[in-house]
């Protein structure tokens, strides 16, 4: 039997739960039948939400909940500022990248002055799913390889391509025959030479996970296989949150580097100020890729991705292959990604990520000594993964992490699970998360704990 997709899956509504639903909700379960069976709901009782605010969403009956996991509404829901920008774009025109508009001239002059210089061009999307694929695209054209190397709970997206780089979908998606995949750079669980990683140095981590690149792009080499790319984010958000040690990551893209190779950065989870110590989660960790990726951030809401790269590294697709996206850069999703980055820039998420972030992840972390069912706290920003396992043990426990989730839910928090055992609490609220957020984050989770005996 296929295992279930850890980041589709794992908290998800399935059909035989329905018969514990009020009827509103039974009935509005039931008419999704006409979307097919292929897309899930959170929550073993979903939750209809109709209005949101900053950090803050409300369903049907007029119910507040806390957005402890949305990334997508990066600067808030319904941010005032960008729902004028949209709005007046709209008024206006939108229509495509076939005519001249300044609007996307302009914001990809503005979010390439955030990256380093040598990323100098730059593509636009509509989702996270397509700017990955076109990365691909572009590192096979310029390696003149196929083999793209991701970790092992990866996810990057749902086209035909990406999914196949996509093990985190579980195993009845085919992964491509080209791919490979390298350990989970899990500092909680692995040793390196009879060492936890969690005390090696930079260097040290960076030296094994280069070991790895290594092994996989020679069994590329074996089969015949030219290697093209190592396609990763900084954070490996769903492998499970790993965001240190800062540094280990240069070695790696080194060796990527040595063997023929090119550095795709995904950036849709830890970019646009997540971490709170720079903008990209690349440039926390010190190093330029080669490609760079993001879509969820950009425009808090609307459909928009970006591929910015080299030039010289572009060159080869670019210079040969037409690109055409209908509605990538469109007028009015280019409005509301300056208005994104405007508020990002006037009210310092980035500072905010790093001061609410770290009351955030030591106050969960405070609470370690007096419930043993949280092994480990690690995260950086307003990026925090907080591990469920059996007490005394660093076993996964997916079924505690569960009851969590429904328990928070029942308090009137949202979020989710992440990780290739399903049990990592995945805190990512919106990056205007406050510390009265946290607070209410805490006296929800700390009376979940009680509740449930943990």
């Amino acid at each position: 039997m296929a295992t279930r997709s850890t980041i589709m899956d794992t908290n998800s509504f399935r059909p035989e739960m329905a018969a514990a639903l009020d009827p509103e909700t039974r009935r509005l379960t039931e008419e999704r039948d006409v979307l097919g069976p292929a897309y899930r709901l959170f929550y073993r009782t979903p939750v209809h939400l109709v209005k949101g605010e900053g950090a803050h969403v409300w369903d049907a009956d007029g119910t507040e909940y806390l957005d402890v996991y949305n990334n997508v509404a990066s600067v808030g829901h319904a941010h005032p500022r960008v729902v004028e920008a949209i709005a007046r774009q709209a008024s206006l025109l939108n229509t495509h990248t076939r005519y001249l508009h300044e609007n996307i001239l302009n914001y990809a002059d503005d979010i390439l002055s955030t990256m380093p210089d040598e990323l100098n061009r730059i593509m636009f999307q509509c989702t996270g799913s397509e700017a990955n694929d076109l990365a691909v695209r572009v590192a096979q054209a310029y390696t003149g390889g196929e083999g793209v190397i991701v970790t092992a709970e990866a996810y990057h997206g749902n086209s035909a391509l990406t999914s196949k780089l996509s093990p985190a979908l579980g195993t009845a998606q085919d992964l491509g025959l080209t791919m490979r995949m390298i350990p989970t750079p899990d500092t909680y669980r692995l040793s390196i030479d009879g060492k936890p990683a969690s005390v090696c140095t930079a260097e040290e981590f960076g030296g094994w996970m280069a070991a790895e690149v290594r092994k996989a792009v020679a069994d590329m080499n074996r089969h015949g296989i030219r290697f093209a790319a190592l396609l990763a984010d900084s954070i490996f958000s769903s492998d499970g949150v790993y965001p240190d040690s800062v540094g280990y990551l240069q070695p790696v893209i080194d060796t990527v580097h040595e063997l023929g190779g090119v550095w795709i950065a995904d950036e849709v989870q830890p970019g646009f100020t997540r971490t709170g110590d720079a903008f990209w989660g690349f440039e926390r960790q010190g190093i330029v890729p080669d490609l760079v990726t993001s879509g969820k951030p950009m425009a808090n809401g609307l459909p928009t991705s970006l591929m910015a790269a080299r030039q010289e590294v572009l060159e080869p697709f670019a210079g040969s292959i037409p690109y055409f996206n209908t509605f990538g850069g469109n007028p009015v999703c280019m409005a509301a990604a300056q208005a994104t980055l405007d508020v990002m820039r006037s009210e310092d998420t980035m500072g905010n990520a790093k001061r609410v972030g770290a009351v955030f992840k030591q106050a969960v972390t405070d609470l370690m000594p007096a419930h043993p069912c949280i092994g480990d706290v690690r995260g950086a920003g307003l990026y925090i993964g907080c591990e469920i396992v059996k007490p005394g043990t660093k076993d996964p426990d997916q079924a505690a992490a569960l009851d969590i989730l429904e328990t928070l839910r029942a308090h009137h928090v949202l979020t989710s699970v992440c990780g290739r055992f399903g049990n990592i609490l995945k805190l990512r609220p919106p990056l205007v998360f406050s510390e009265q957020d946290v607070d209410w984050f805490m006296s929800a989770f700390t009376d979940t704990l009680q509740e449930l005996g943990l």
